[in-house]
């Protein structure tokens, strides 16, 4: 099982800061995100970039028990 966090403007979209996702590659955790939170949140995700365990990670990404994968939205500042 895979800990879903979410960061800033996807975790307003989702409504809820992530969770436990049953799923075996990062593809299937962003999957069963945007049919958990809906519209908003999976029109956000494309923009996004997803960590794994602190790491930038694609969807085909294998994951094991205890995996944290992030989803971090494009921010600016200065």
């Amino acid at each position: 099982m895979a800990r879903l966090v979410l960061f800033g403007p996807a975790r307003v979209a989702a409504g809820a800061s992530g969770g436990e996702v049953p799923a075996t590659t990062v593809g299937e955790v962003l999957d069963a995100a945007s049919a958990r939170y809906g519209a908003a949140f999976a029109a956000l995700l494309p923009t996004c970039a997803v960590w794994v365990n602190g790491q930038p990670a694609s969807r085909e990404r294998p994951l094991v028990d205890g995996d944290e994968v992030g989803v971090l939205p494009p921010f600016s500042g200065g």
